[in-house]
Order: C-alpha cells, then structure tokens, then sequence
C-alpha cells in the first residue's frame, strides 16, 4: 500500500469514528490530520467490572499499516490478566502471523471493539499478569472486587 492510500485508510477510519461511533468508544485525532499516534477512550463493557471507567488507550499506526498491526497501549491503569502495568495488552489480533491472528482486513474499529470485549472477557490462559490471571481462575469474586476498586480509582471521567 503506498504512503497516500494508508492515509486515505486512516482518514476514512478516523472519519468513521466521528460519524458512526462504536458504543463506549471515541477517538481524538490530532488536529493536523497526521494519523501516526490516534488516542482513544474506551468504555468499560456493561456487566463488566469494568463498567463505570473510561480507558485511554493511545494507538499507533505503523508505516505498514495496514500490513502491520498498530501498537495500542492503555494509558489509563487497569486491573486486567491481560493488561500489564506498563499498558501493554497480550492479545492475538495485535500479533502477526504466526504468532497472531493479524490480517490487514482488520479495520481500528474492529480492533477497538475486540479490546472492549477483551477488557469485559479477560483471557486468563494467555496472560501478561500470570498472578491476575491465577485470581480469575481461581478467586474470581476478589478478582472482580480489586478490578473494580482499581476502575474506581484510576478510571473515572
């Protein structure tokens, strides 16, 4: 894909956004339409302990996008198995293959919309938080007790 046809990807994309939102999810572009580094805010999922914060979460978008998958940090600290405390998210859609399930079909939409679902449906069998995860398997009372003082506390708009 040459230099002007990801751009045009990243506009039509961020566009998206502003005229279509995902529920529980906005993005702020840049004001000089450079789409390098896109930040996010994402709701936490309903039913979720996670479901009164608001996460930010910054994205950036590699020269190959979209043969490459973005880099996605969550700003915002959460309690997650999948989440460490540096923001960095264990997830296969943010892998290439072989590793991971990455595909340049994959639109920022669709990637944003399977972070909330992962936030609200932790994967404890691939954890970035070996501890976090031993709890949900194990605990999941505490688990959903400290991931909600944690939402509580570091996750309020």
């Amino acid at each position: 894909m040459i230099p002007s046809a990801r751009m045009a990807r990243l506009a039509r994309e961020v566009k998206s956004f502003e005229t279509k939102p995902p529920w529980g999810i906005v993005c702020q572009p840049r004001k000089d339409d450079v789409y390098d580094v896109l930040n996010f805010t994402l709701q936490g999922p309903a039913g979720s302990p996670y479901e009164n914060g608001y996460f930010k979460l910054t994205v950036t978008i590699p020269q190959k996008y979209p043969f490459e998958p973005p880099l996605v940090k969550f700003i915002t600290p959460v309690y997650h198995p999948n989440i460490d405390k540096g923001g960095r998210i264990c997830m296969d859609m943010l892998k290439m293959p072989p590793h991971g399930t990455w595909l340049p079909t994959i639109t920022l939409e669709t990637l944003l919309v399977s972070l909330q679902t992962l936030l609200g449906n932790p994967n404890p069998d691939d954890p970035l938080m070996m501890d976090l995860a031993t709890e949900y398997k194990f605990n999941i009372k505490e688990y959903i007790e400290k991931a909600r003082k944690y939402t509580e506390k570091y996750a309020k708009p």
